[in-house]
């Protein structure tokens, strides 16, 4: 291996250290990049990607493609999705005559691929999750399957392990039943995300809403019924977010959602409209239909005060929807 290329690895080792001793929030997305680069190096390619494979939608994607953007191809498809589904490592040094090969991107900014090596890629219970993708090897003729899928198999497992790292993150910081973030979730983002958007002194709202008498529908109609009752209501609140807005299951039948850019009358309007539908839908829950109400508790967020501060403020607003019949929206404005 030349001195060139060891130097690289060691360029790369020390800033993936580095980012991650660094005293800030950070996630997965660097050290995809870094190994990513780190196998284009070691391959001497001039293209590399890294692919997930999302089993739920049923997609591959990569935001740590070296040259390009984010892109997500169904899994069916492809030279990657033919890699992952026959569980092997495929090489082709003549891409345009491979039925497998989507030449779609090529097509589109000119690109010439000229040789391909895709190597699956499992986690530790040998399940397959993602794949490593070379594009262009610089010297020589085009790939070899032996030679070059060893010198990327370090970059592969690393890839495997931190992907399988942060699957196993993504699932804790999720409710399995609505799919929406949980409390850990919340915690994270705003961690993350809107504690930023508090530094920059933007306006940050929040609501805490909860379905009223729930209980009432577990007893009535049985617990599957209740379930298909929250993914119901779940559902609904995250199709009325905006790239501004995230909701969180906060527990039981109770949600949040922050809302980034906006004020409190704002706030309100959103918990309105969201109350009006869920009050206008009858749901279909274990073959029954169900109709239920929520309760809302709006809050302008207050930077100088705690997380837990500023919505228990919310949920003291819901508490008062709740003592006023229900079915309502409570903020500093009404209360």
């Amino acid at each position: 291996m030349s001195n060139s290329i060891m130097d690289s690895v060691f360029e790369i080792g020390d800033n993936l250290y580095r980012e991650m001793c660094a005293a800030k929030p950070s996630n997965h997305a660097k050290l995809f990049s870094n190994i990513t680069e780190l196998g284009r190096k070691m391959t001497n390619s001039d293209r590399a990607s890294f692919w997930k494979w999302d089993k739920v939608r049923h997609q591959l994607w990569t935001t740590s493609a070296t040259g390009v953007d984010r892109i997500t191809i169904p899994d069916d498809t492809g030279l990657v999705g033919k890699a992952i589904r026959e569980k092997r490592i495929i090489v082709t040094n003549d891409p345009y005559n491979d039925p497998d090969f989507n030449s779609s991107v090529d097509k589109k900014t000119g690109y010439v691929t000229k040789s391909i090596l895709v190597m699956p890629v499992a986690d530790i219970n040998g399940e397959f999750i993602g794949a490593f993708q070379i594009i262009n090897k610089l010297d020589g003729d085009g790939y070899d399957e032996v030679v070059d899928s060893r010198k990327l198999s370090m970059a592969a497992l690393i890839c495997g392990i931190a992907l399988e790292s942060e699957t196993f993150l993504e699932k804790s910081y999720h409710d399995k039943l609505t799919k929406l973030k949980n409390r850990m979730g919340f915690y994270s983002d705003f961690s993350r995300r809107f504690s930023k958007t508090l530094d920059e002194g933007r306006n940050l709202c929040l609501f805490i809403s909860d379905i009223d008498k729930f209980k009432k529908v577990n007893d009535t109609y049985g617990h599957n019924a209740g379930d298909d009752v929250l993914a119901f209501v779940a559902n609904l609140i995250e199709q009325n977010c905006t790239e501004k807005d995230a909701v969180y299951r906060w527990g039981g039948e109770e949600f949040i959602m922050m809302m980034e850019d906006t004020d409190l009358n704002e706030c309100i309007e959103k918990a309105e409209m969201i109350r009006k539908k869920i009050m206008d839908s009858t749901i279909n829950a274990d073959g029954n239909d169900i109709n239920v109400t929520m309760s809302f508790g709006c809050r302008s967020f207050d930077a100088e005060k705690s997380i837990e501060a500023n919505i228990s403020v919310a949920d003291g607003y819901l508490y008062t929807a709740k003592e006023s019949g229900r079915n309502c929206v409570i903020s500093e404005l009404n209360n």
